[in-house]
């Protein structure tokens, strides 16, 4: 089950990253904040997760 509580994290590591890059490549700097953003949110969620009593 926590593998599960994991995933949005996942994903949410994967989307900052990509945002990340594709922001570098087109020199945005808003595309990369938000990536960023997102990369922070995918860690906080991991953190709490990881954690959670069982």
């Amino acid at each position: 089950m926590r593998y599960l509580l994991a995933l949005p994290a996942a994903v949410l590591l994967a989307a900052g990253v990509a945002g990340i890059v594709l922001g570098e490549s087109d020199d945005s700097p808003g595309l990369q904040f938000l990536g960023g953003l997102l990369v922070i949110a995918a860690i906080a969620i991991g953190v709490r997760v990881a954690r959670r009593p069982r």
